[in-house]
């Protein structure tokens, strides 16, 4: 008697198969509804909008995270010397205040010195610089209140900086940062200009300026700091930072690997093309050992997503978006190319710690939902969070010395 063996053999593969995608624990999504955080309770109650912009709470299909083990404090970190998280209020300039905390940062770790910079001086001399290209460019430039990093170090070698103490960018008595209506005020005059073609550089920038300095008061020309009087420029050669050491590495797939390129985001508004664009594994470890070797690094990337929450606090990948073994560059293309990956976030990495095996880092962030609870102004990103939906950071080039000279190989 014979037997068919074929059956049997296609159930024993088909088992096989399934197996090899089957976990013993999945991640589960929930509807939660929206809750009210530090955003509402604290900045909208302190500039007096919080009755016009009350909305009908929506409910959000987010991970759901009760049994997991996760990280529950800075304290279980390694982390380097930083200065306090401060909020960023109403405003879209995130990719200032990580950076700047970043130099802060470096500050302390080349000449041991601790001082708070001001991130609105470099964001009112920014508003300028985009004013200028806009007219240049006959309207053809985007006019948004996000920039990058390297917006910071562009705008500190043509302007200088300043310490908090002498620019602070509030009026008297204005408990956060609300740029709304000063915003608005110089879009729409801007978009009166190209209607207009009224394109005289110097009238635009008096304009934009009167409107800066009404919101946001006139940056020093002049200011001491520790009994010494300084101008911005003469304040940055003090400081002993060169912002040339500082690279921002890239990682994505359409534009070549081991050339620099433009981040192709509308953040980027003067298309720089200075990004070292790298394969995600080089991306991934060269973030890895900066951080493990005693340096922090700004990141941008996106930060809305079902595993990223204000209320427990971190930024994890969930399996029912794709299991942790699937994520690689294609993945993350994918993502950056269909805009469910967006530049809509800047943050200063500044630690790292490994749990059950993963490494996870120590996220400072300006941003409000870090202040819902728990350490204020702190998010703990796992590392596949990083991998996937982080495009790019910045750090001093000595950390990432191995990389350069991949790039360097390539030119020679």
């Amino acid at each position: 008697m014979k037997i068919n063996l074929l059956p049997l053999s296609i159930v024993i593969f088909i088992s096989f198969i399934t197996s090899l995608f089957a976990q013993d624990e999945k991640d589960k999504g929930i509807f939660e509804e929206e809750k009210d955080g530090f955003y509402k309770n604290e900045i909208l109650k302190g500039i007096e909008e919080f009755d016009q912009l009350e909305k009908e709470k929506k409910k959000e299909f987010r991970l759901d995270f009760s049994g997991m083990n996760l990280p529950k404090s800075k304290d279980e970190f390694k982390s380097y010397w930083f200065s306090d998280p401060i909020s960023q209020g109403r405003t879209g300039t995130c990719w200032c205040f990580s950076t700047t905390s970043l130099f802060e940062s470096e500050i302390y770790r080349l000449h041991k010195k601790q001082i708070k910079l001001s991130e609105m001086f470099t964001v009112y001399w920014e508003y300028v610089e985009k004013t200028k290209r806009f007219i240049k460019e006959r309207g053809n430039s985007a006019f948004v209140q996000g920039s990058e990093s390297n917006a910071v170090t562009r705008i500190w070698k043509m302007y200088g900086i300043v310490p908090l103490e002498n620019y602070s960018g509030l009026l008297p008595e204005q408990k956060f940062h609300d740029h709304e209506i000063m915003f608005t005020e110089m879009k729409s005059y801007l978009q009166n200009v190209k209607t207009n073609h009224a394109w005289n550089e110097d009238e635009a920038i008096k304009v934009i300026k009167s409107i800066l300095n009404h919101y946001m008061t006139e940056p020093p020309v002049e200011f001491y700091f520790e009994g010494k009087k300084y101008s911005p420029k003469e304040f940055l050669n003090y400081l002993q930072i060169n912002t040339d050491d500082y690279v921002d590495i890239l990682s994505y797939m359409q534009k070549p690997y081991y050339q620099q390129v433009e981040y192709e985001v509308p953040d980027n508004w003067w298309h720089s093309e200075i990004y070292y664009n790298v394969p995600l594994n080089t991306f991934t470890d060269a973030l890895k050992n900066a951080v493990v070797n005693g340096y922090t690094v700004a990141l941008g990337g996106d930060v809305s997503e079902a595993g990223y929450d204000p209320w427990n606090k971190v930024g994890i990948i969930p399996t029912f978006d794709i299991p942790s073994e699937f994520i690689d560059e294609n993945a993350r293309q994918f993502r950056f190319s269909n805009k469910t990956t967006t530049d809509d976030h800047g943050i200063h990495l500044v630690g790292f710690t490994e749990k059950d095996g993963d490494h996870w880092y120590l996220i400072k962030d300006s941003a409000s939902g870090s202040r819902n609870k728990g350490d204020k102004g702190f998010y703990f990103y796992h590392e596949d969070y990083v991998k996937l939906k982080m495009m790019y950071f910045m750090v001093h080039k000595d950390a990432v010395e191995n990389v350069l000279k991949k790039f360097k190989e390539q030119i020679e």
